[in-house]
Order: structure tokens, then C-alpha cells, then sequence
């Protein structure tokens, strides 16, 4: 049954970014940041973490869980180490994230001919 809802979930999400492209032309990187912000509010109201109980991959594939998780980790290192701990928290628990865009982005510029 959670590979249903994961399914209805991940796709309830993609079709939101779909419909912010197509009927109120947002621009990719737009729509990006905008579902990276509504994960981050989604997190700080602790309504995200609800979501990926009941969906599972559902909810943590999709970029939305990147915004939960920086706020998940601000949260959390604020907590125990005040104002320097927000900014390092939200290193700390996106950095592998952060690290695999920068590498893979890398190899797609080295092995493809970009444009510009």
C-alpha cells in the first residue's frame, strides 16, 4: 500500500510544479524555488514530516523534501548551538545533496557540449 501512496503523493507534488509551468508560466528555476520554499514553510509548521510517514519516497524524492530538510536542520542545530548552529545545520543535513549537484553538473558539462 505505501508504494501506492508514494505514487499518488510524488506525483500530486510533480503535478503541482507542472501546473505552476503551464497555466501561470513559471520558469523551471522559478518553479524549483518555489516548491523548495513550500517544502522549507511545510517543514517549520512540522506538517512535512506527517507527509513522508504516510508516503514514504513519495515525499523525500521530490525537491520539496530538500527545503524540509534544510529547515529540518536549522532547526535542529539552532536548538543546541544557538544563531551558528542554523547556519551550520543546514550544511550539515543537505550537504551530500549539495555536493552530488556540484559533481554531477561537473561531469555533465565535461562529457556534454553545453550551450552558452
Amino acid at each position: 500500500m505505501i508504494l501506492l501512496w508514494a505514487f499518488v503523493v510524488g506525483g500530486l507534488i510533480c503535478v503541482i510544479g507542472q501546473f505552476l509551468m503551464d497555466v501561470f508560466k513559471m520558469t523551471p528555476a522559478n518553479t524549483v524555488s518555489l516548491m523548495v520554499i513550500a517544502g522549507a514553510v511545510l517543514g517549520g509548521l512540522n506538517l512535512y514530516q506527517p507527509l513522508v510517514r504516510f508516503a514514504g519516497a513519495g515525499a523525500t524524492v521530490p525537491i520539496t523534501s530538500f527545503g524540509n530538510a534544510l529547515v529540518q536542520g536549522a532547526i535542529a542545530e539552532g536548538q543546541t548551538h544557538g544563531l551558528v548552529g542554523v547556519i551550520t545545520g543546514i550544511f550539515e543535513l543537505t550537504s551530500a545533496g549539495i555536493s552530488a549537484a556540484i559533481v554531477f553538473a561537473f561531469l555533465a558539462a565535461v562529457f556534454f557540449r553545453p550551450k552558452g
